[in-house]
């Protein structure tokens, strides 16, 4: 079967689930949206992963969602699915004129310019309108960030960062020491998107980055709790050094 046959069976039974499943009848865009976004968690986390077999399940499932809300929004006559496909397909030309036109670029990095100069001209007040309010913070530091790059706004050297990181660490050690919570909180977020943007100047990506520690931890602290469970022992029991051992066994034990 085609894509073009694939896609069109998946739009058909799109109809026919609305037309005759109770719970397709009564979705909404509004109760969608909170399985969209679940659904979006599960791509990343396949993503994150690298298994192509859940990456292309979850795939799947945010293509429903598309034709979803597609179907619905065809039933009041505010846009159908052929709408949202011209729709990305005109931005898409309209937006690789290196492409589709005569512009000429000479990387990637030219690109991404180009790409924030036409939204500007396509009517965004801003380049960082096109950031989503609802991104995680530590994402949407990143997202901010990168755009801002886009329009010369940043380090002549990468390395200049450090300066940056280590100044904003000494005014969050500073305002600890004065324990003003206030202050304390608005300080270590200036740490933490100082810290986002040397990840995203050394290629890093700071969302993958602290969710591999967090699974990283995990295994290890599973770990520390099984070796526990077999020694007959509550982990609440035990002192921090005695954990510590088990600790840096499952460093040695537990890939991750």
């Amino acid at each position: 079967m085609s894509a073009k046959e694939s896609f069109g069976r998946l739009i058909d039974i799109m109809d026919e689930l609305r037309a005759k499943c109770p719970w397709d009848k009564k979705q909404t865009f509004e109760s969608l949206r909170h399985l969209t976004i679940e659904e979006t968690y599960e791509l990343a986390d396949a993503i994150l992963e690298n298994n192509r077999t859940d990456i292309c399940k979850e795939l799947g499932d945010m293509l429903l969602h598309i034709v979803f809300y597609a179907k619905i929004a065809s039933e009041t006559g505010d846009f159908t699915i052929a709408d949202v496909i011209d729709g990305i397909c005109d931005k898409l030309v309209f937006r690789h004129p290196h492409v589709f036109g005569d512009v000429q670029v000479n990387d990637a990095e030219d690109v991404k310019t180009n790409w924030e100069n036409l939204k500007i001209k396509e009517g965004n007040p801003s380049i960082l309108a096109g950031v989503p309010m609802s991104l995680p913070a530590l994402v949407k530091a990143h997202r901010i960030q990168d755009k801002a790059r886009s329009a010369g706004f940043d380090w002549d050297e990468r390395e200049q960062v450090w300066n940056k990181v280590e100044e904003e660490l000494g005014e969050l050690k500073e305002e600890i020491r004065q324990m003003n919570a206030e202050k304390m909180e608005s300080e270590f977020g200036d740490l933490l998107f100082s810290m986002v943007n040397m990840a995203r100047l050394y290629g890093i990506d700071p969302e993958a980055a602290l969710e591999r520690t967090n699974k990283k931890f995990i295994q290890r602290f599973s770990y520390l709790e099984q070796q526990t469970i077999k020694a007959g022992r509550p982990l609440s029991s035990m002192t921090l050094d005695e954990m510590n051992v088990i600790w840096e066994e499952a460093k040695k034990n537990v890939t991750g």
